[in-house]
């Protein structure tokens, strides 16, 4: 009797089960670098949104100022505050993450010189998350000495 052959190109044992663990390390790290893919393409797509958050958060905690004072209630000033507090900790999350991302030596090699323009969007974007910040503090003290809680 003739002993059976294997087909030319198709393994005449089981692959092993290290084999498995391998394409299962690879499938795992191309899915983890894809989502980092991910996290830059959102931060890049942001790029535009960022001067209409800082701005937003200004007006939000600042300009509707005389408008609060007159519905001076809990129900209105406290979510107006936390998305005044969270626009502007946005903000200043993306520039600091776009700063570090432009820093980084691996990035160095495609890095083009910043507009003036771009530099001054992203400044006045600091200043305006800052701005935010402050008078969120300054409303929050003002409360607390005129109404006795926060």
């Amino acid at each position: 009797m003739q002993e059976k052959r294997p087909i030319s190109g198709q393994p005449s044992e089981p692959i092993p089960e290290q084999s498995g663990n391998t394409r299962r390390a690879i499938a795992l790290s191309s899915f983890f670098f894809a989502v980092l893919q991910s996290v830059c393409t959102f931060f890049a797509a942001v790029d535009g949104l960022r001067l209409i958050i800082g701005v937003g958060s200004v007006v939000v905690s600042a300009g509707l100022a005389t408008f609060l004072d007159r519905l001076h209630a809990n129900w209105i000033r406290v979510p107006m505050i936390v998305l005044a507090l969270a626009g502007s900790l946005l903000n200043l999350a993306i520039l600091a993450q776009l700063r570090r991302l432009r820093n980084r030596p691996a990035s160095q090699w495609r890095m083009r010189p910043l507009s003036p323009h771009k530099i001054r969007m992203e400044r006045w974007q600091m200043v305006l998350s800052i701005a935010t910040l402050m008078l969120i503090v300054v409303e929050e003290y003002f409360h607390l000495r005129t109404s006795g809680h926060l």
